[in-house]
């Protein structure tokens, strides 16, 4: 009598669950052709409770990286809980936009049919550049031009998805050209700008040592790249702000 012939998934799924929380993850990205660089948000393949494992796992890791330095964590006081404290800043606050969900935003139709040029800012931002980990520190703009079929979002949200994109490492024009494609697949707008302006600590902190440089991009789109009046009306507005 021949045996039955072992489930391939259920063998598999088995494998995967010894080992540590962030290759299952990668598995799961990876089986699922599913790129996960620095900027993308990859919470559809965390499952409940590997957060947890996942900052427990950097922890164990940073703590290898502060005895590398030549830190003795044993005996200073100030560094015993350095490692437990980054692992959390790294999952739950400054990269927290790669692991949790776009948070939730109510829409409204358009019922009064606003179609005059908007503008929310400046949004204070935060986000890490993915070269060295430095702190990103800057102000957003954002104009639109909805129409009659435009679905419109609270103040605060605009202030939740900019929170949602910009805590990742990442560069500045890649973070914002991903800002704009969230805003204009909610809101459906007939144009859509948005500026950002920034200090980078990988210049202030480290290399030239530029205390003064910042970098200021921005995204046109729809009316604000075809209008050049509306655009103008943008930018002098924001510059006055």
């Amino acid at each position: 009598m021949t045996g039955a012939k072992p489930d391939h998934k259920t063998s598999t799924t088995t494998a995967t669950a010894i080992l540590p929380a962030s290759e299952r993850i990668r598995y799961r990205l990876v089986n699922a052709g599913c790129r996960h660089h620095a900027n993308d948000n990859i919470s559809a393949f965390v499952e409940d409770g590997e957060l947890d494992e996942l900052q427990a796992e950097v922890q164990i890791k940073m703590q290898e990286v502060l005895r590398a330095l030549v830190i003795d964590t044993d005996s200073d006081h100030n560094t015993q809980e350095t490692a437990k404290r980054v692992a959390k800043m790294f999952v739950r606050e400054v990269f927290k936009g790669r692991y949790v969900p776009m948070p939730s935003v109510t829409e409204f139709p358009n019922v009064t049919r606003l179609n005059e040029l908007m503008i929310v800012g400046p949004i204070t931002v935060r986000s890490a550049c993915s070269h060295h980990l430095c702190p990103i520190m800057g102000r957003v703009w954002i104009g639109l031009l909805p129409n009659e079929h435009s679905n419109l979002i609270g103040l605060s949200k605009y202030a939740r998805i900019c929170d949602w994109i910009m805590s990742r490492p990442q560069i500045q024009e890649e973070a914002v050209t991903m800002l704009a494609n969230e805003l204009q697949e909610r809101v459906q707008p007939d144009g859509l700008a948005i500026v950002m302006e920034a200090d980078h600590f990988c210049m202030h902190w480290r290399g030239v040592k530029d205390t003064e440089t910042k970098m200021i991009n921005s995204v046109m789109r729809g009316a604000f790249l075809k209008n050049s009046n509306l655009r103008r009306e943008f930018l002098s507005l924001i510059k006055s702000s």
